[in-house]
Formats: C-alpha cells, structure tokens, sequence
C-alpha cells in the first residue's frame, strides 16, 4: 500500500506565498459559504452586505480603513519580533498600555495646542508600550525566559490597569455611573482625511514602510535576520544577541503603544477597556500571513479589516459576527496549507521504501 508523504522542493514553487494567501480566501470564502447555507442563509446576499459595508463607497473604505491602522500596527509589532525569531504576544496589553499613555497625558495636558498635545499623546503612547514590553525584553535578554510567557502574561496586567482606572481615578462624573474615561478634548483627536478616515492610517503607512526599509535595506535589518536564523552564525558574526533581543522586543511593545494611541485619538475618543477589542491577538494572524515580513501586513491588515467591518453589518440580518472571525481563522489555515505545499511536494512511496529509508 502506498503512503503519502512531504518531500521538500529543490525551489519553492514561484509565487507561492501569494498565491498561498489567495488559496486561503478562497478556502475561506468556500467554508462561508456551507455554513451559512447550513443555518439557513443565503450566503451571496451576506457577501453583498459585507462587501457594501467594507468597500462600496468612501464611508465604507472610511470604516475599513481605521480598523486596518491598529491591525496593520499590531501586526507589525508581531511581525518585529519574528523577524529576530521571537513571539511578542503582549501586542493587546501593549496597545492598551499606550493608550492610558496617552490618556494621561490629555489629561494633564487638555489645554494645549492640538498639534502639541497630539504629539504628546502619540508619543506617550510609545513610551507606554515600550515599558510594559521592557520586563519581557530583559528577562529574555539576560535570563533566557522565555518571551511568549511573559508577554501574554502582561496582557492581563494592562487590562486590568484600565479597568482600575475607568471605575476609580478617572471615571467620568458625567457617565451615569458607567466605567468610562471622559472624552478626549477636541484638539485631543486626529483629524480626518476623508469621512470618518483619520491621519492615523498615514502615520501607519509611514511606520510600516519605515520598518519594511529597515528590516530589508540596513545592516541592523540584516544582523536582524541573521540573529533570528542562526544565534551561533550571529555570535561567530559578533552580534551581541541580548542587545538585540532587548531593541527588538522594546521595539516591538513601542509600536504597539503607538498604535493605542492612535486607536484612541482617532477611534475611540475615550479610554475604554475594550479600545484594544482584541486587535493585539488578531495581529499575530496578520504577522503570521504576512510571513514575519513588514511588506506584507498592510494588505493583511486591509483584507481583516474589511472581514471585521463587514462581519459586524451582518447582525441586522440575523447572522452572528463571528462569521468574520470563522473566516479569518479559516484564511490562516488554507493560507498556512498552501504555503506549505509550495515549499513541499506530496510523494507516493511503497511501506518497503519508506521503511528502508528510515533506516537508512
């Protein structure tokens, strides 16, 4: 009987990343399609509503648009640190961390100008996700712990921190006694591009193409790679691996803070304790698609986005939203299948012949 088995490829299949990724939309989209068919909907008119929701026209885009920026920034904060071989799953309490950042300092600094008190906030927000990720970073770096404990670990911590504050300190007086910050002042919040649009997606492009030429282009990019491939060619290369982990890592958490920031200037208007609404786990699956690699989160980013947007316009028609989380899930997997396919061939072999080739 034959048996089925990988074989690695003397070259991965030309295009296959792409084409991996466009094999798991499809994959996705097929998946949808039987299960909503199954519960009794008619999947094309979900599609259309979808479609209308995320991309028909510029308040749509508008929408899609501002939830790509904190996807497309978490993903790049994740897709950081893979590019050094490390997992930062502290992107959604990093997010939150930059967001009370720049939460402070609209409060202390509510009478400033806008584009003062802008910059203020945004940076604050790096700050603040650089410290919550700087005890992970020196746990790596100097005892060997390992990073996806202690990130995932703080993700609690910072939640936990805005609850405190939005029920305590800084509840708003004018909440009817709901655990909300107050607003933000007006020349607190970024302003538009288009419709609801905002600057924030600019300053996401610009961190993302910034990233992408440093990782690719310079010498730190390059003993980057080389440190995330081999730690023993990067000792042999002089690299000092616990410099590295501890930059990466704070690196990683700062874009994290800054995409809060901006989620919360932009967005959200207010401190809440569901501003990261899981956008810091959604973008390790960006981070993930996008191959570790700074040049591939904008489109993940782009297509989550309009998924996410149009998964929510489908309640008014009685289909549940998480529809859009099935379908990420399911363009991680085909995507993750196909990739692999691209780099393996599947080989036939008899039980006798793979049987002498393990011995062997």
């Amino acid at each position: 009987m034959k048996k089925p088995r990988l074989v690695l490829r003397e070259q991965p299949l030309a295009g296959g990343q792409p084409a991996a990724f466009g094999v798991g939309l499809l994959i996705a989209l097929i998946v949808g399609i039987l299960l909503l068919y199954g519960a009794g909907h008619e999947p094309f008119k979900v599609y259309s509503r979808m479609f209308d929701a995320s991309l028909a026209d510029a308040d749509a885009w508008a929408k899609t648009l501002n939830r790509a920026v904190p996807l497309g920034l978490a993903g790049l904060a994740v897709a950081i640190a893979g590019s050094m071989g490390l997992w930062n799953i502290g992107a959604e309490g990093q997010i939150m961390a930059g967001a009370i950042a720049a939460a402070w300092v609209a409060r202390i600094g509510e009478n400033l100008p806008g584009p003062i008190l802008i910059s203020g906030m945004l940076l604050a927000g790096v700050i603040g996700g650089g410290v919550l990720a700087l005890g992970p970073a020196l746990a790596k770096a100097k005892l060997g712990v390992n990073e996806i404990i202690t990130t995932l670990m703080l993700n609690e911590v910072a939640i936990r921190l805005v609850q405190w504050l939005i029920h305590g300190p800084w509840k708003d007086p004018d909440s009817f006694n709901f655990p909300l910050a107050p607003m933000l002042p007006d020349q607190g919040r970024l302003p538009f591009l288009f419709s609801r649009a905002h600057v924030g997606l600019i300053l996401a492009i610009l961190a993302i193409v910034i990233a992408a030429v440093a990782v690719r282009y310079t010498a730190w990019g390059y003993e980057l790679r080389i440190a995330g491939s081999s730690e023993s060619t990067a000792r042999y290369s002089g690299i000092s691996l616990s410099k590295k982990i501890l930059t990466v890592l704070l690196l990683s958490g700062a874009i994290a803070g800054f995409a809060g920031s901006i989620e919360l200037a932009g967005t959200a208007d207010r401190l809440t304790e569901t501003l990261s609404n899981g956008y810091g786990f959604a973008g390790i699956i960006v981070a993930a698609l996008a191959l570790m690699r700074p040049s591939g989160v904008a489109a993940v980013a782009l297509l989550f986005g309009a998924v996410q947007i149009g998964g929510q316009s489908i309640q008014t028609m009685g289909v549940s939203s998480s529809v859009s989380t099935i379908l990420q899930a399911f363009i991680l997997f085909g995507a993750i299948g196909a990739g692999v396919l691209s780099r393996y061939s599947i080989r036939l072999d008899n039980n006798s012949t793979t049987q002498q080739e393990s011995k062997s």
